[in-house]
């Protein structure tokens, strides 16, 4: 029960990963904030965290991580629910599949950065100065291998995942001395939701089982997993790690 009297908000919380953190950190004791733009999966993430610690006071909010204002509002109404917010995930995010910079349109570029990188970033520049006020807190980011290397996404995807691995820095910098650690999960290929399509056997396909078997683990990674990694890292255990992307990759980034 690491964070019983805790607060956390998670966002991508409606499926994979998000749902993964939304659940695991309930059962560590937190009241957790299920954020996802889908209205109907965030509420189902929270029914099925009811169901197993019997109706704990967690709840869902729909919003769209890429509109400030929305993003202010529903912090703002986070904050009044729980009464401060102690753990920021910032777990949403979207793949551009595999594309190319020759094939990949100004619109899925700006698509892929907005929910991969401006979406963390408005929700750390309202939620950072609420914890440095309460005293200190924990940002966790979902940051990928795609932030040290070439090849587990398109151009867009890169870029964002590369980007966010500079903000957790920066944000750990200007923060740090407030008592809000910033850290960031990078994640190599897990099984979700979002990446059904790519565990497709196809020829299409063939680069990606290519590279997973090449990797010591063999295998794609479950989201329980990764969650493990989320609340170490939000945790008092985790006091003296500021600014670090922590590889979960099943050794993909060792060759």
């Amino acid at each position: 029960m690491r964070f019983e009297g805790k607060a956390a908000l998670i966002t991508g919380a409606g499926s994979g990963m998000g749902r993964a953190m939304a659940r695991a950190f309930q059962r560590e004791g937190a009241q957790v904030v299920a954020v996802d733009v889908r209205a109907e999966a965030a509420e189902q993430t929270v029914a099925a965290m009811s169901a197993e610690r019997g109706g704990r006071d967690s709840f869902a909010l729909a919003v769209d991580v890429t509109d400030g204002a929305a993003v202010d509002a529903a912090v703002e109404q986070a904050i009044a629910r729980t009464g401060g917010l102690d753990v920021l995930c910032n777990n949403a995010g979207v793949l551009d599949g595999y594309a190319p910079a020759h094939e990949t349109s100004l619109d899925l570029w700006q698509r892929v950065l907005s929910v991969n990188l401006t979406g963390p970033f408005l929700l750390a520049r309202r939620i950072a100065p609420h914890m440095a006020e309460r005293g200190g807190g924990a940002i966790v980011n979902t940051a990928s291998i795609s932030s040290f290397v070439a090849g587990g996404g398109g151009a867009a995807y890169t870029a964002s995942k590369h980007g966010l691995l500079g903000l957790t820095k920066q944000l750990a910098f200007d923060y740090g001395r407030d008592g809000v650690r910033v850290n960031a999960i990078c994640p190599g290929a897990v099984a979700t939701e979002m990446t059904a399509s790519l565990r497709v056997p196809s020829e299409a396909n063939a680069h990606v089982d290519a590279q997973i078997a090449a990797t010591p683990a063999g295998r794609w990674a479950e989201p329980e997993e990764i969650a493990n990694l989320a609340l170490y890292l939000a945790s008092a255990e985790a006091s003296f790690i500021h600014g670090t992307p922590v590889l979960i990759d099943g050794g993909w980034t060792l060759s």
